[in-house]
């Protein structure tokens, strides 16, 4: 039965992992500055530059899962940016203790998207996919 679907839902985790990334992406973009802000405040050096390598990241690598082209490294840029950006963001260890738990969530649920990216890059991106019509 799973091999029936395996392709149907190689598709619907590629696109809710797109989910995550691509809106955050298109909202660094259009809230630039904000992001740039945002990054400035837990003091990472060159925000604006880290700004544009997220956003274009995110935005590229969503479209990437989208349509299944060039999946599994889209998928391990992803979870290397899911996993460094964990640890700047949602350090819940070094935030006072009524904000832990929201960052401790938060960063588990990063641990997990890492996951399920390197299952996506270790399996590839399924046959309903660009990277399977590259591969005939």
């Amino acid at each position: 039965m799973f091999k029936t679907l395996q392709d149907p839902l190689a598709l619907a985790g590629r696109l809710l992992l797109a989910v995550l990334f691509l809106p955050a992406g298109i909202g660094k973009l259009t809230g630039f500055a904000g992001t740039v802000g945002y990054i400035s405040s837990v003091g990472l050096p060159m925000p604006e530059v880290a700004a544009v390598l997220a956003l274009t990241v995110e935005i590229l690598g969503g479209l990437a899962l989208i349509a299944g082209l060039g999946t599994r490294r889209a998928a391990l840029a992803l979870a290397l940016f899911t996993l460094v950006a964990s640890f700047f963001f949602h350090n819940y260890w070094a935030v006072p203790a009524d904000k832990q738990f929201m960052q401790q969530l938060l960063f588990f649920k990063n641990i997990a998207v890492t996951g399920g990216l390197l299952t996506l890059a270790a399996w590839g991106a399924g046959a309903w996919s660009l990277d399977a019509r590259r591969e005939q």
